[in-house]
């Protein structure tokens, strides 16, 4: 029973059984007919009974295999690899469906394989673009098989199930890091920051280059060697940097399938990562209605595993944003002058306002940037042409919201707030450069 239950009919099968209904229904009219409908059913029915034959050994000669990574990248494409092996001595037809998670909402997952050689295996390598964070769970991959004649298929189910955790995106903090790279700074159109002043810490005396600046020549060791010597120094290490999220209901806002939170939470991983590798200090704060995750700033090599956890299990809160709360807890735990990355979302000037006290405060002690999106959809829809009454009210609100931005802009710079406006995509990028420009600077 569990065989005849794993058999299937193809729709070859029923073009032939409707071929043949045809041609039984026009021998009523035309009796010579009837002889031939009669042998092309004898024949079919010969066929199918060898095509049984055929698909009742798929189950022990085709082979199935899964391939997924450790984890996935939330909002990248990230490869499904099925490898498929014909153990027959004859090639045969594939119909590959694979049981992908729920949250993909996908029914359509597809693959047909024709002619698989004999004693051959084939690779299938599909991607996946998961939405949200969380555990995804896979279910069994069913491969139809069929001969030849096509006229019967027989259910394999192979693989076995698994659960892969979409974490934020590390291809992203992986690709921020070699786009700042010296090597390929330039042709990623990653700016290159001046060295202004002399707030490093001494590394050692080197031979002069041209290029080097004049006012860091020794002359103490120039007269010794004969030759120009200069100081060279490098970056101030262990300095504090901290990425603080807003998790409220302003940043549950969608572009291109993320939410801003999710965003910020890409960006805050490719931040921390890049902080890291310059020795200095990166620690983690969350909050909605109240102050959710701390995580004090270090260096430790375990501090990234560390955030990157923490990050998988945030989730969005539909209250408003408590900046009281923050600013009590930035207050209590960060005790040293540190650089501040707050990722967060305003849309009219009152909602600024409200806060600008407390964001005064916290940059009175810390040196704070605001990190603030760009609504793009409205700054495409305020561009569009006006052709009726509606469209020109629309589009005039559209600009309101567009220039309320550019007064929340002035305002913030106004008490010598750091702020950046931000398209989303370009989110990760413009934090990592604002960290490498205050830090050339020696601001922190």
């Amino acid at each position: 029973m569990r065989i005849i239950k794993g058999l299937y009919l193809s729709n070859r099968f029923f073009a032939v059984c409707g071929l043949l209904v045809t041609l039984f229904c026009a021998s009523f009219m035309w009796q010579q007919l009837f002889l031939p409908a009669q042998i092309i059913l004898c024949v079919f029915l010969i066929v199918v009974v060898v095509d049984a034959f055929v698909c009742f050994a798929a189950s022990a000669k085709v082979e199935c295999e899964r391939v997924l990574g450790d984890y996935f990248s939330l909002g990248d494409p990230n490869p499904v690899t099925i490898h498929v092996v014909n153990h027959f001595a004859f090639s045969v037809n594939m119909e590959i469906y694979d049981e992908v998670p729920e949250q993909f909402q996908e029914r359509k997952m597809k693959t047909f394989l024709k002619n698989v050689p004999a004693k051959k295996a084939k690779e299938i390598i599909y991607k996946l673009r998961p939405v949200t964070r969380g555990a995804y769970h896979f279910g069994l991959v069913n491969v139809f098989v069929g001969s030849r004649i096509g006229l019967l298929q027989y259910r394999v189910r192979r693989a076995k199930e698994e659960t892969v955790k979409v974490y934020p995106s590390i291809l992203q903090m992986r690709k921020c890091e070699l786009m700042l790279s010296n090597k390929t700074a330039t042709s990623y159109g990653v700016r290159k920051l001046r060295r202004i002043g002399h707030s490093y810490e001494f590394e050692k005396i080197k031979n002069y280059v041209d290029g080097d600046d004049i006012r860091s020549i020794n002359w103490k060791a120039t007269c010794r060697k004969d030759t120009l010597m200069v100081n060279q120094y490098e970056d101030e290490k262990s300095q504090s940097i901290y990425c603080v999220i807003d998790k409220s209901r302003s940043m549950m806002l969608p572009f291109d399938g993320l939410s801003l939170l999710d965003y910020s939470i890409n960006t805050s991983l490719a931040l921390s990562n890049m902080v890291l590798q310059k020795d200095d200090k990166v620690g983690l704060v969350t909050f909605s209605n109240k102050v959710e995750t701390v995580l004090k700033a270090d260096s430790k090599s375990k501090q990234l595993g560390l955030i990157l956890e923490n990050l998988y299990k945030e989730k969005e809160n539909n209250l408003e944003a408590n900046y009281e709360q923050l600013f009590l807890t930035i207050n209590n735990v960060v005790k040293n002058r540190s650089l501040i990355f707050l990722f967060a979302n305003f849309e009219s000037l009152h909602a600024i306002k409200r806060v600008l006290p407390l964001l005064r405060k916290i940059n009175s002690k810390h040196l704070l940037v605001l990190m603030i999106f760009e609504n793009t959809e409205i700054e495409a829809y305020s561009k569009q042409d006006a052709n009726s009454m509606e469209d020109i009210y629309l589009t005039t609100i559209a600009e309101k919201f567009i220039y309320d931005k550019y007064r929340i802009l002035q305002e913030l710079k106004t008490y010598g707030i750091q702020v950046v406006v931000n398209k989303p995509h370009d989110l990760s990028v413009n934090s990592i450069n604002k960290y490498l420009q205050l830090k050339s600077r020696g601001l922190i």
